[in-house]
């Protein structure tokens, strides 16, 4: 269950940066109103796009905890509420459009399962 879980977390990752790139990012610095901070709007850009892509990074990193860390329960009840919650941020700001929600869901319930049944 946890590999599933990983597996899944990866694939998010990837698909929220290249996608989010691709179709968010690229097409948001095209927009000439973005804040100029420290006289331009390229510390605006930069931390934009590092704060994109740092959740990416943060999922890999949840990834690599589940497979390192399998016996931890209280690593997998955390990881299973942080998911829980981000699924339902997720569901309630995008009205459920965004289907990160069940994925997020899926993992919340693969990790408090193996939690549970430890």
């Amino acid at each position: 269950m946890l590999i599933i879980a990983s597996l899944l977390l990866i694939l998010c990752g990837l698909v929220h940066s290249i996608l989010g790139e691709r179709y968010i990012l690229i097409r948001l610095f095209k927009r000439d109103n973005l804040p100029h901070i420290f006289g331009s709007d390229q510390f605006t850009k930069g931390t934009l796009r590092f704060a994109w892509h740092i959740t990416s990074f943060a999922w890999f990193g949840f990834a690599a905890l589940l497979v390192l860390l399998p016996d931890s329960r209280i690593l997998l009840f955390t990881v299973s509420i942080i998911f829980a919650l981000s699924g339902v941020f997720s569901a309630y700001y995008t009205k459920g459009k965004h289907l990160s929600w069940l994925v997020f869901w899926i993992i919340s319930a693969l990790t408090l399962a193996s939690a549970v049944n430890g």
